[in-house]
């Protein structure tokens, strides 16, 4: 069974968000080239989980791509595709799915699909990536404090250009400044200038 989380947005609660996390994933090679290819039936935001430092992160990302979407001001070429391009700090749309999206060799997947049509619900999404991704599916709780326990501090430090930020122990999740990083982080993809 796939554990599907939904969050609702403010200013946006009848588009939900709907995030799963898979860890032990062998078929992210697979997964990527349905991307590449532009399958619709894979029209997810597939994110490499070591680059997300919380729920926030990711929901902020969310919201600038409901709404990019709403507004008819995508940068990208999907509100998916979009919301990989607005974690990223520069207007890069490649170097955002080269740091943010998932890779031939990602083994923790954060799947996001954002529901901007109404049948798309968080069973619709369990069952098809229940199909999709071979991995384990982690239940994800109110905070969302699982989708940092495959941050890596250094790479995500690496991409926003703010050494040591995240510290130097490898994840976000034991860093006592995790709120300041959060808010430096924000702030950099907020100010990119896009």
């Amino acid at each position: 069974m796939v554990h599907v989380r939904t969050y609702r947005l403010p200013h946006y609660e009848q588009y939900p968000v709907h995030v799963a996390l898979f860890r032990d994933v062998s078929n992210a090679a697979f997964l990527r080239k349905q991307l590449l290819e532009a399958n619709e039936d894979f029209d997810y935001a597939f994110l490499d989980a070591s680059m997300i430092i919380s729920l926030t992160h990711l929901l902020s990302a969310s919201f600038m791509a409901v709404h990019r979407s709403l507004t008819n001001s995508l940068k990208a070429r999907t509100p998916h595709s979009e919301l990989v391009f607005r974690l990223h700090p520069n207007n890069n749309i490649g170097e955002s799915y080269r740091k943010f999206g998932i890779s031939d060799t990602t083994t923790a997947l954060i799947a996001v699909k954002l529901s901007l049509s109404q049948d798309i619900t968080a069973e619709t999404v369990a069952a098809h990536l229940g199909e999709a991704v071979q991995g384990e599916s982690v239940q994800i709780g109110d905070d969302g404090h699982e989708l940092t326990n495959w941050t890596d501090a250094n790479k995500v430090n690496e991409t926003y250009k703010t050494p040591n930020l995240l510290g130097k122990n490898g994840h976000a999740s034991d860093n006592t400044n995790l709120e300041h990083a959060q808010a430096v982080i924000l702030g950099l993809m907020t100010i990119k200038g896009s």
